[in-house]
């Protein structure tokens, strides 16, 4: 009863019976291992028709000798076994358990920068072409030969427009009420509370007007841009438009961008007017400025040549939205994640190009003394 083993000339006989669990026999084992590894042994049967009942010591002592026989590739006979441990012996060396090595991802400096520098000039000459090609269809447009529809033009009208005017109207307004809370901090210490109507006008009309519905737009409507157009991607309605000869630009671009240049201008006056309404609170509610007061200084800081500025600045904005959420959106990939991913890369590149563009226009206008 046990566990045993002998050598017939060239072949390994070891027989199996009764009960073997909970086998404790390591001297045992490594005599058996290293009688199956001697040159002479061709063939290591196993008998097991007699054996009664089994663990896992015994499947790991038959694992190894099955492990010795194809390495050395030499029979390895289990046919009496019973069915589950034949199964589980087949298992065992179905796969190799080794983990692989691990890759080595390391990139030479050199190449890294080469792969990027070689990235950033694709990217590059994509958003030329791409801006080329919107300019293109707004000249197109102009002499009446783009491929747009007038449904088109008025449902993103409709949608940048009066659907934004709520929103744009209570962030200017705590903007506007923000800035009068900030400067009466210091213009309380000199007693000169009265010069924060002026500093609330200037302030929204010139900059923060058009700043506040740039990133309010950007993330309502460049975020839409870039989601519905990467939806058309992925549904290859894109594709269809291209194999029925429509352009992109004209069809998808052009009225997205035409009304948002149009739209953004009416929107930040409509942001001027509510941030100057919320510092009129503060300084009349709030620091009890008389209304009549507050009001004249506040037309006496109006300068149309700042709100002109501020208009500029919303239709720069209103094309930088535009030909960001566009463009991520034709460009987006094939699946729900790339759609995702598109619509926070509109997002995000709006943004910093307005920011980028903001200081540029700055400048220019201090140096032409505007």
């Amino acid at each position: 009863m046990g566990l045993t083993f002998q050598c017939a000339q060239e072949n390994l006989i070891v027989r199996l019976s009764g009960d073997l669990c909970r086998l404790n026999e390591e001297t045992l084992f490594q005599q058996l291992y290293q009688t199956a590894e001697e040159p002479h042994i061709r063939q290591i049967q196993i008998e097991g028709k007699n054996l009664a009942s089994w663990d896992s010591t015994l499947a790991v002592a038959l694992y190894h000798l099955k492990k010795i026989a194809s390495e050395r590739k030499i029979l390895f006979c289990s046919d009496t076994l019973p069915k589950d441990l034949n199964a589980l012996l087949d298992l065992s060396l179905a796969v190799d358990r080794k983990p692989p090595a691990p890759r080595d991802n390391r990139v030479d400096i050199l190449e890294y920068i080469g792969e990027r520098g070689i990235e950033t000039a694709v990217a590059v000459k994509k958003g030329v072409a791409f801006i080329g090609k919107a300019l293109a269809s707004v000249g197109k447009m102009l002499t009446g030969r783009a491929i747009m529809r007038s449904v088109d033009f008025w449902t993103e009208m409709n949608n940048c427009g009066p659907k934004a005017l709520l929103i744009v109207s209570l962030i200017s307004f705590m903007v506007g009420l923000i800035l009068a809370f900030v400067g009466a901090v210091q213009l309380k210490t000199f007693g000169a509370q009265i010069f924060v109507a002026g500093l609330v006008t200037i302030g929204m009309t010139r900059i923060m007007g058009a700043i506040m519905v740039g990133v309010i737009m950007a993330g309502r409507t460049g975020a839409s841009y870039a989601a519905t157009i990467g939806t058309m991607q992925v549904n290859e309605e894109l594709d269809a438009l291209k194999t029925m000869g429509i352009p992109i630009a004209d069809f998808l671009v052009l009225p997205r961008l035409s009304t948002l240049v149009i739209v953004m201008p009416l929107l930040v006056m409509l942001a001027d007017f509510a941030g100057i309404a919320g510092g009129s609170f503060v300084g009349i509610f709030l620091l009890g400025i008389p209304p009549e007061e507050y009001w004249k200084y506040a037309w006496q800081a109006f300068d149309l040549t700042n709100f002109l500025v501020g208009v500029f600045h919303g239709i720069v904005f209103g094309f930088v939205i535009a030909l960001c959420g566009c463009y991520y959106g034709v460009y987006c990939g094939r699946n729900a994640d790339s759609v995702g991913i598109g619509t926070t890369k509109a997002v995000v590149s709006a943004i910093v190009w307005m920011i980028v563009l903001t200081g540029i226009i700055t400048f220019i206008c201090e140096v032409i003394g505007i």
